[in-house]
């Protein structure tokens, strides 16, 4: 009887402790649901906050990608404005040059205007001076054509006529006659200079041939042309090979 008695106090000592911890149990478990209700209206607050957050910087990026294109299509057109700017400065520049000179150009003109109608003269008087010049000066360059011929034959015939009554005359080339050596037969002992007539070349004339300030060779013109003429090396006088561009001066200038 004490055995049955002390086994149902067991039990019913058993099932108060097992009521306790069911209602201990159940209140953390009412605390967890709580808590953990508490954290999903969290989550999700902060959820709907982080999304709002992505909608607003895709729109602030949108926005600032049309910012930056709105920049970059003002800075174009601040270049292309710019460029244009120094374009019409510089054609501003320009026309004010020409301004400038077609200014002193009418002034010029109207100044030569002025002293031409000072002189009284009518346009077909100055063309009658014009052509009348225009024949002075071709008859002035034609006399000095006939001059320079008749000096040349003069030459010839002075150089003739000296050695005739001198027969060591020298022949005298003008001083400043300066020629150059354009071909060279080494066999026959003669060279071809680019001197003539034109430059007052002489028969019989002597030059001194030198390359480099160094005396070559003495050359004495046997023919003359209009722009060449051809000279024998004189014998005893070749210090060395007479060569093509050696440069060739009077060996008895005039004084």
């Amino acid at each position: 009887m004490i055995i049955r008695i002390g086994l149902i106090v067991a039990l019913v000592a058993s099932l108060a402790v097992g009521v306790l911890n069911f209602v201990e149990v159940k209140k953390k478990i009412e605390t967890l649901l709580t808590e953990r209700n508490d954290w999903q209206g969290k989550y999700n607050t902060t959820f709907a906050e982080l999304n709002s957050t992505k909608e607003t910087l895709t729109k602030t990026e949108a926005e600032l990608k049309q910012v930056k294109d709105t920049l970059e299509a003002a800075q174009t057109e601040r270049d292309k404005a710019v460029a244009e700017a120094a374009a019409q400065t510089k054609r501003a520049s320009e026309l004010a040059d020409k301004l400038a000179k077609a200014t002193a150009e009418r002034d010029e003109a109207r100044q030569e205007l002025a002293a031409y109608r000072a002189t009284g003269v009518t346009p077909e008087q100055v063309l009658t001076l014009n052509r009348l010049l225009k024949e002075a000066q071709d008859a002035v360059e034609v006399a000095n054509a006939e001059k320079r011929i008749l000096q040349r034959e003069l030459d010839k015939k002075t150089a003739e006529l000296a050695k005739i009554i001198e027969p060591d005359y020298k022949v005298r080339l003008p001083a400043n006659l300066k020629g150059r050596v354009l071909v060279v037969d080494p066999k026959w002992e003669f060279v071809v200079l680019d001197i003539g007539e034109n430059q007052n070349a002489l028969v019989d004339g002597e030059l001194l041939v030198n390359r480099d300030g160094k005396l070559v060779a003495k050359v004495r013109i046997q023919s003359v042309q209009k722009d060449r003429c051809i000279a024998n090396i004189v014998p005893g006088w070749k210090l060395g090979q007479v060569m093509e561009g050696d440069q060739v001066i009077p060996a008895y200038p005039q004084s």
